[in-house]
């Protein structure tokens, strides 16, 4: 009988533990990253975003080719800004113009991260975008990797982008607690939701989904799932070898290229 009651508090105390620290996992904040040409970036801006509720967050722009669209890239869980530079600047590189911008916790950034305020910040970032570019929201390609994901799905809500796409995307960050903590309620007890499922369906701009099949964060299912409930025009892109990290060791920018640059000669 003691060794019944025993587990069941490791079990309560467990749970109350990823309950209370739940934001801890999901949300790794970071430091300021190195200045842009210490990660090979030329002609980058380094602005600052301010949000509704008085957030400033950091920014690098990059003004590329006035015959291309730009590509606003909302980066995962565990990055700052600097970690992904050699990401922009393949886009950079086709002549795109870039912003990427931190969230709030993130790249040195002030301000706690949750679901609710990452969409603040994405939302003042595309507002950054419409009021001190030329550029239009048909002009956007709005990219989400991972955790921003979440945050590109919900913008789609109020916008009506030239395109999105989501690299190694979730269902919902319920479904990925679900998948680690089997034995927990996660979609009762998870604060930060970030259900995409229930939203991808109401995209209105081309979509197109990357994932790795050995996807050892995200499970590869999540992508397919989205991907089957999403609306048409779809594109995805399933590469059998590749992992969430390291997309981009198979060239996925060539597919993103291709496929905005489609959308663009259309419009």
């Amino acid at each position: 009988m003691n060794y019944i009651f025993f587990l069941i508090f490791l079990y309560i105390f467990f749970g109350f533990l990823l309950y209370s620290f739940q934001r801890r996992i999901i949300f790794n904040k970071c430091n300021k990253p190195q200045p842009p040409e210490n990660y090979g970036l030329e002609r980058i801006n380094e602005v600052h975003i301010e949000t509704e509720d008085n957030i400033s967050l950091l920014a690098w722009f990059f003004k590329g080719q006035s015959d291309k669209p730009i590509l606003i890239y909302f980066h995962g869980n565990s990055f700052d800004i600097g970690e992904r530079a050699y990401r922009i600047k393949r886009y950079n590189d086709a002549g795109f113009s870039t912003l990427i911008v931190g969230w709030r916790g993130y790249s040195g950034n002030q301000g706690i991260p949750t679901e609710k305020n990452l969409y603040l910040d994405g939302k003042a970032t595309i507002e950054w975008i419409l009021k001190n570019t030329k550029f239009n929201t048909e002009d956007i390609i709005n990219y989400g990797e991972s955790l921003g994901s979440g945050v590109a799905v919900e913008l789609n809500l109020k916008y009506d982008f030239l395109c999105t796409v989501l690299e190694a995307p979730f269902t919902s960050i319920a479904d990925v607690a679900n998948n680690r903590y089997k034995i927990y309620p996660t979609k009762l007890l998870v604060k930060d939701k970030f259900d995409n499922l229930s939203k991808i369906d109401r995209i209105k701009s081309p979509l197109l989904i990357i994932s790795g099949a050995k996807d050892e964060v995200v499970p590869h299912f999540h992508s397919k799932l989205l991907f089957n409930k999403a609306n048409k025009p779809k594109k995805s892109l399933f590469i059998d070898e590749a992992m969430h990290n390291n997309l981009y060791d198979f060239g996925i920018e060539k597919i993103v290229i291709n496929f905005s640059l489609k959308i663009w000669k259309l419009i």
